[in-house]
């Protein structure tokens, strides 16, 4: 072993300290708590960070794919033979056409802007984020003239279901009086409230066959939109798309649609690894001054084992196992946070992070073993080298010296 059974029992016995070293002491378990609530906070932020990308993921994904293929002009013909190709793509698990458009919404009460999606039936119905999101009303009525809007959008407009709901056109039909614009009258039939403040309250969905003939592209759609296996493997999907479709398309991934969006997000889960991280650097300090105080400290020790016969390596891992042992239990008890709150929530037999007291009862985490191995890395590293100059110190001592001054 690298620590002999004699370094090992001194560098513990200096870390009990007797009462005249109370302080060192102290500083030493102030440094223990610094570097377990440091690497506690890290994991912790850092799982809440992925959950929510990972929650925001899917419900941007749940509703636009993973991909969208258009036509390079205008909409996209012969729509249900290019799906079929699409659907036959390695990795691809579902295609839906689709019609999009810009509306005015109104009611007797208001009007606010809005975006149609037209969608068949039977694949609105089998969009879990949809589905089974129905705060009102239910998706069995949506054919026809039946549509479904958002629960907020509704709010807005005083709807409710089995009410009208007037869709106005920007793109009219012309006639011997000027440019008409296209209005048409929906049923309401059910309301979703899928948590997206944008999409709960600007989204309409309309029969595909209904938003063909209210925005005149018979037997087209304006696009595909493609769920694939692997969201993170959407660039070679995205190649294979094409070649399929022998690459007369245009097509576009959820990472072009949402770049800003998810840059935003990893930015500032970064920024907060970065801050975060000064935690730890602020407990290697502490290492650092509570082993230059046990070393003035120990100083006639040091001469005495030294003359003893023990090496100047023998005092260099003494010293470098005491400070390291600091970093290791602080780093495994900030690991082991949520097993000891448990602990103490049976032992107290009180909960403490109640949902009577927080607004919220579940906050996405989602674990990543990699950083988490990443952040004990990076604690036992500081931890380590926060012992090296004490330590190097201590064995560089000399023994006539500090007998002499002490």
């Amino acid at each position: 072993m690298i620590f002999g059974a004699f370094e090992r029992m001194v560098a513990f016995r200096y870390l009990r300290a007797r009462r005249q070293e109370g302080f060192v002491s102290v500083i030493a378990i102030f440094s223990l708590l610094g570097i377990a609530l440091g690497v506690a906070t890290l994991i912790i932020v850092m799982s809440v960070m992925n959950g929510f990308r990972a929650d925001l993921l899917g419900r941007i994904l749940g509703l636009n794919g993973h991909l969208g293929v258009y036509a390079q002009a205008g909409p996209v013909a012969d729509f249900d033979a290019e799906a079929t190709k699409v659907s036959q793509v390695p990795g691809v698990t579902g295609v839906t056409p689709l019609i999009e458009g810009q509306v005015m919404a109104t009611t007797e009460i208001g009007a606010a802007g809005a975006l149609v999606r037209g969608i068949r039936p039977g694949d609105l119905r089998r969009r879990p984020l949809v589905s089974d999101h129905i705060v009102q009303g239910s998706l069995a009525d949506f054919d026809d003239d039946g549509v479904a809007v958002g629960d907020r959008l509704a709010r807005r407009l005083g709807l409710a279901v089995g009410g009208p709901i007037t869709i106005i056109s920007s793109q009219g039909t012309a006639t011997a009086f000027g440019t008409m614009p296209r209005i048409k009258t929906y049923r309401v039939v059910a309301l979703f409230d899928v948590g997206m403040y944008e999409y709960d309250n600007s989204f309409i969905f309309v029969p595909l066959e209904a938003a063909q003939l209210f925005f005149r592209l018979p037997n087209t759609v304006t696009s595909l939109e493609v769920f694939v296996a692997d969201p993170d493997r959407v660039r070679e999907d995205r190649r294979l798309i094409a070649a399929a479709l022998g690459g007369h398309v245009r097509i576009v991934d959820w990472q072009q649609a949402n770049s800003s969006l998810f840059n935003a997000v990893e930015i500032e889960r970064n920024v907060m690894f970065l801050i975060l991280t000064l935690i730890i650097v602020v407990a290697a300090f502490n290492i650092i001054s509570s082993m230059i105080m046990m070393v003035k400290d120990k100083g006639r020790d040091i001469a005495i084992l030294r003359t003893m016969g023990a090496s100047r390596g023998a005092i260099l891992r003494i010293f470098v196992l005491s400070g390291a042992s600091i970093g290791v239990v602080g780093t495994v008890a900030g690991l082991l946070l949520e097993a000891i709150r448990q602990a103490l929530q049976k032992v107290i037999g009180t909960d403490l992070f109640a949902a009577e007291i927080y607004f919220f009862t579940r906050i996405p985490a989602r674990l990543d073993s990699g950083e988490v191995a990443a952040v004990v890395i990076m604690a036992l590293v500081l931890s380590f080298l926060a012992t090296l100059y004490p330590s190097w110190r201590a064995a560089r001592l000399d023994p006539v010296e500090a007998l002499r001054y002490e």
